[in-house]
């Protein structure tokens, strides 16, 4: 494989251009001494946030404190790939995790995201550059055609067949030309974001609201209690209720350490090239992903850019994270491999930028939403690289956790199914470390045509046979 282009680093080209947009305004100030509040939120994120934001509009009466370790949107919220979609996309995957019943229900759920965030920003006069363009799946090989056609039929089961609409490869042309490209499905539920501008945007709201907002203030320790308390370098917090909202962090976190993994996603931006999108017919904003397990995703940006990722990076091990999930250069190399493979009309447009992070990945590839048994800790996570929009759904669910409510939110599968457990580490480690050698082996030999070996085949299936989703093909 070719070597990057450019060596990943953050933060990312999103927050750096956010920041620039707001006159680069100095942190919030560090928690100092001891301190109370009603509700204490950890993590300046998309689900944190829009937990405070949920929260002061149905209690307004309530203090609310959030603790950041760095700035609001420094981790995944300020690196993503900005893709906005609730689950008609996954429904395929979706089916057999929950049932139908259970699957409409959260696809429904679903739906109220998109319009959930448009109505907020132009509530707050906020440019986020929301674009709702759907989201094309791509066949990009032979063996990724079944994927499209279970997209189609999962869709038709359930009587939505408006939701994943099957298209040829001459109509796929039609949104986007590439060689490749043999096939594929429509998905109009999706939109993309600037997500570095919607972080910001979500600050700038939660301080406007009269959240107590304290960056640089990493929390060290979580004591459960009456109150529980929150210790950081510089003081205590206090508070009856507390919301952790870290993401791929709290797979350290024993409670929520065996539902999910970290995985590494990584990403190249282009330099702006509008002539070149129109050249291949790719102006209709349309968000895609391609057919791989580890997959490709891809969109372009206001200014013309192309952003390509590469769910494939390094996995976690015991919770840790480190210079592994931001500063993988084989990962970046495959992302922008995945650039020009899928689109060659691009070939002379130069790469500019590379970042990477962890994302949290659940046994099941589901979110979930949980307060933790004897206590009045709340949190969140498992959104296994598709947070954007659900965290909008996170942000009601925690809420309604907070305040003790059994609602449509609480009710949901998000906060009301069994989560499945992964093994303990090392065999974790271990056994997820070759299943992904298996999964990336197989998916290059059938894009170059070749029948993949034996073993990475049957090392590539481990996890169906055990009735563990994370992995499987």
């Amino acid at each position: 494989m070719a070597s990057a282009s450019v060596v990943p680093r953050l933060p990312s080209w999103w927050l750096e251009q956010a920041l620039a947009a707001e006159g680069d305004p100095p942190p919030a100030v560090a928690l100092a001494g001891d301190a109370t509040a009603d509700v204490a939120i950890v993590g300046g994120g998309y689900t944190g946030l829009w937990t405070a934001l949920a929260l002061r509009e149905r209690a307004p009466e309530l203090r609310i404190a959030l603790l950041e370790a760095e700035i609001c949107g420094h981790g995944p919220s300020g690196r993503n790939g900005g893709f906005v979609h609730g689950y008609w996309a996954a429904l395929a995957s979706v089916l057999p995790v929950l049932g139908e019943e259970r699957a409409l229900e959260l696809a429904r759920a679903g739906e109220r995201i998109i319009p959930g965030i448009r109505a907020w920003a132009e509530a707050r006069g906020e440019d986020v550059w929301l674009r709702e363009g759907g989201m094309l799946e791509v066949s990009a090989a032979p063996a990724q055609d079944g994927g499209v056609e279970k997209a189609v039929a999962a869709a038709a089961r359930v009587g939505r067949g408006d939701q994943a609409v099957a298209l040829t490869r001459g109509e796929v042309g039609q949104r986007i030309s590439s060689p490749v490209f043999r096939g594929g499905v429509f998905y109009p539920e999706c939109a993309t974001v600037h997500p570095g501008l919607l972080v910001r945007a979500l600050r700038r709201a939660a301080l406007d609201a009269g959240v107590t907002l304290h960056e640089e203030t990493p929390v060290t320790g979580v004591r459960a209690g009456s109150p529980n308390e929150l210790q950081t370098p510089g003081g205590v917090l206090r508070a009856p209720e507390v919301v952790l909202a870290t993401n791929a962090a709290l797979t350290g976190w024993a409670p929520a350490a065996r539902n999910m993994t970290n995985f590494g996603s990584y990403v190249v931006l282009t330099e702006p090239a509008p002539e070149a999108l129109a050249e291949i017919g790719w102006t209709g904003g349309e968000a895609i992903v391609d057919g791989r397990m580890f997959l490709h995703y891809f969109r372009t940006t206001e200014d013309g850019r192309v952003l390509m990722g590469s769910g494939s990076g390094p996995i976690g091990y015991g919770g840790r994270i480190d210079e592994r999930f931001s500063r993988d250069v084989p990962t970046a190399a495959r992302a922008e491999a995945g650039l020009r493979r899928l689109l060659p009309g691009l070939g002379g447009i130069r790469v500019e930028r590379a970042w990477g992070g962890p994302i949290d990945v659940s046994a099941d590839h589901l979110p979930f939403f949980r307060t933790q048994p004897g206590t009045r800790i709340h949190y969140g996570a498992g959104y296994s690289g598709h947070g954007v929009g659900p965290s909008w759904l996170g942000g009601q669910i925690l809420a309604s956790l907070v305040l003790g409510a059994d609602d449509e939110w609480t009710r949901l599968p998000l906060a009301a199914r069994r989560v499945p457990r992964l093994p303990p580490e090392p065999l974790r480690r271990v056994g997820g470390g070759l299943v992904r050698w298996a999964i990336m082996a197989c998916e290059a030999a059938e894009e170059e045509g070749r029948q993949p070996r034996l073993a990475a085949r049957a090392a590539a299936a481990l996890p169906r046979l055990l009735g563990i989703e994370l992995g499987t093909r």
